[in-house]
C-alpha cells in the first residue's frame, strides 16, 4: 500500500534515516550558529542553500516521488523558494525535468496504488500545483481533485476519508481551497468549505491545538494534549479557507503554540522532543495564516524564534536539515519541511516563473480523449445544508462531454454512491428543471458553477471540459 500523509503515522515512528547524497559525503558537516531573529540576508542564503541540498534529492530519471516518505514534497519548498520543477533538471537534461517527470507519474495508470487512500490525492494535488501541474487536468484520465470528492463521508459531511483519520480531513481542506485553478480561483463551493471549516472548528483540543486523530463529540479527546505540527496543519486549512487571522479558533491555536516555546533556542517543544519537521509544520501554519514567527507572541525573552532554531538546524556544507539537534546528517524529508517554513510558505505556494526558455508557468491537459474513462468532481446543494459531494466516472465521446450526460452518469456510476439520484429533463438539451427531487419553483431554480466562476442557469446542455469541478446549488 502507498504511504499516506506522514502525519497519520505515530510519532514515534517519524524519525526517519536518510542516505546522505554521495556528493556530498566528503565533506564534514558542522552547523550554522543560531542567530536572535534570523536578518533577511540570512533567511536568504538558508533559502539557497536549501534549495541547492534538495537538488542533490533528484534521481537519475528526474523523479522525486517514490515509496514511503515520498520526496515530491520537495516541489512544495522549490516553490516557496521560488524555484520552478521545470526548471529542476538532472545534469542540465530538460528532458528529464522535475515537473515533465512527476506530470507522467502522476498520469500512469497504476499510479499511486491498488489500494489508495485520500492523502495519497492530497500530498499529490498539493505538490501538482506547486509544480505548476493542473491537479484537476494531470492527465485527460488523472482528476486529482475529483479523486479527493471520492473519498467524502455522506454521513459524517465535511470528513475526507475515515474520521477517525482526522488529517484526511485538513488535507482535504489544505488541497481543495489551496490547489486553485491556474487564473487563481478558489474551484471548490463555499457550501463544501464551510463543511470542512466545522469539522476542523470541531477537532480543535481544549488546550487550543490539534493532534492527527478525531476527537470530535469526544470530552476525553479532547481533554488530550495536542502535538504542534498537526496544530500547524490544522491553522493553515482553516486559514487557507477564509477564516482569519483574528479568529477565535487561531489565536487559540496560536496561544498554543506559543505555550510550546522553548526560551533558549526558539524551538517548539513537540509531542515527541523539540524536531525540524514538527516544527517546520508549526512555522508553515503560522505563515498560511499571515501571523510573523519572527515577532511578538514568536520572540522569545532570549531573542529567539522558530525561524532561528529551523537554521540551526541546517548543515553547511549542503544546505540539508537535520532531524534532531543531535544528529549530523540531513534529513530528506527535514530539510523539505524546513525550507518550505524558512521560505515563508504554508503547506503548497502557486509555482514561480520558469526560467527556462519557453516552458510555461502551467501544464494542463483540458481536453478528454475520446473513448478514455475520466473523472469529475461534482457537488450537489439542494439548499437546505444537504451537501452531496462525489466523484463522477465518465467516458466521453468527444473532446468535451454536457452537463447533462454528466449528471446521468452520477446516477449510475458516482463516489460515493447517491449524489444524483434523478435529473428531470433526463435527456436533450434544455434547462434541468428538478434534481433529487427537488423541483425549480418560482426564482428558486437549480444553478451551475464551474471551477468557481459564478452560479448560472443549469442547461444540460452547457459544455464540460475535463478537470472541470462542478458545483450545482439550488436557491434563487
Amino acid at each position: 500500500m502507498s504511504r499516506p500523509h506522514p502525519a497519520s503515522r505515530p510519532r514515534a515512528a517519524r524519525r526517519l534515516a536518510f542516505a546522505l547524497p554521495a556528493a556530498l559525503g566528503a565533506f564534514a558537516l558542522t552547523v550554522l550558529p543560531a542567530a536572535a531573529t534570523s536578518t533577511p540576508a540570512q533567511i536568504a542564503t538558508s533559502k539557497a542553500n536549501g534549495v541547492a541540498y534538495l537538488k542533490t534529492l533528484q534521481a537519475a530519471d528526474g523523479s522525486y516521488a517514490g515509496s514511503g516518505l515520498s520526496n515530491e514534497w520537495a516541489f512544495s519548498a522549490f516553490a516557496a523558494a521560488g524555484t520552478a520543477a521545470v526548471d529542476v533538471t538532472p545534469g542540465g537534461d530538460a528532458s528529464k525535468n522535475a515537473r515533465t517527470v512527476y506530470r507522467n507519474l502522476l498520469s500512469t495508470a497504476g499510479w499511486p496504488s491498488g489500494s489508495p487512500v485520500v492523502t495519497d490525492y492530497e500530498r499529490a494535488t498539493l505538490n501538482a500545483y506547486a509544480a505548476g501541474i493542473d491537479p484537476a487536468r494531470v492527465s485527460a484520465s488523472r482528476n486529482l481533485i475529483a479523486h479527493i470528492y471520492g473519498y467524502w463521508q455522506t454521513a459524517e459531511a465535511g470528513y475526507f476519508g475515515p474520521s477517525a483519520t482526522y488529517n484526511g480531513t485538513v488535507f482535504a481542506a489544505l488541497a481543495l481551497r489551496g490547489a486553485k485553478t491556474p487564473s487563481g480561483t478558489v474551484r471548490v463551493p463555499q457550501a463544501l468549505t464551510d463543511k470542512m471549516v466545522t469539522r476542523i472548528r470541531a477537532n480543535q483540543h481544549n488546550d487550543g491545538g490539534w493532534n492527527h486523530s478525531k476527537a470530535e463529540g469526544d470530552p476525553t479527546a479532547l481533554n488530550q494534549p495536542s502535538d504542534i505540527d498537526m496544530t500547524g496543519a490544522s491553522m493553515a486549512a482553516l486559514c487557507v479557507s477564509g477564516v482569519p487571522n483574528t479568529d477565535t479558533d487561531i489565536v487559540q491555536a496560536k496561544n498554543f503554540l506559543k505555550s510550546k516555546l522553548v526560551n533558549n533556542t526558539g524551538a517548539f517543544n513537540a509531542m515527541f522532543g523539540v524536531n525540524t519537521s514538527s516544527n517546520a509544520w508549526a512555522v508553515s501554519g503560522l505563515n498560511a495564516c499571515g501571523i510573523n514567527p519572527q515577532t511578538g507572541d514568536f520572540l522569545t525573552p532570549a531573542g529567539k524564534t522558530p525561524i532561528d532554531f529551523l537554521r540551526a538546524q541546517q548543515l553547511t556544507p549542503g544546505g540539508g536539515f537535520k532531524y534532531l539537534p543531535t544528529d549530523t546528517s540531513p534529513s530528506a524529508y527535514s530539510s523539505i519541511d524546513a525550507l518550505r517554513a524558512v521560505a515563508a510558505g504554508g503547506f503548497t505556494a502557486a509555482p514561480p516563473v520558469p526560467v527556462t526558455s519557453g516552458a510555461p508557468q502551467w501544464v494542463a491537459t483540458t481536453a478528454f480523449t475520446a473513448g478514455t474513462a475520466a473523472k469529475l468532481g461534482l457537488t450537489v446543494d439542494d439548499g437546505t445544508g444537504n451537501l452531496r459531494v462525489c466523484s463522477v466516472s465518465i467516458t466521453p465521446t468527444g473532446t468535451t462531454t454536457t452537463l447533462g450526460d454528466v449528471l446521468n452518469a452520477a446516477t449510475t456510476a458516482a463516489t460515493p454512491a447517491g449524489c444524483v439520484t434523478s435529473v428531470i429533463p433526463s435527456s436533450g438539451t434544455g434547462t434541468v428543471t428538478a434534481v433529487n427531487g427537488t423541483a425549480n419553483s418560482g426564482s428558486s431554480t437549480w444553478k451551475v458553477s464551474v471551477d468557481g466562476s459564478a452560479f448560472a442557469a443549469a442547461a444540460r446542455n452547457k459544455v464540460i471540459n475535463a478537470g472541470d469541478t462542478i458545483a450545482l446549488r439550488y436557491g434563487s
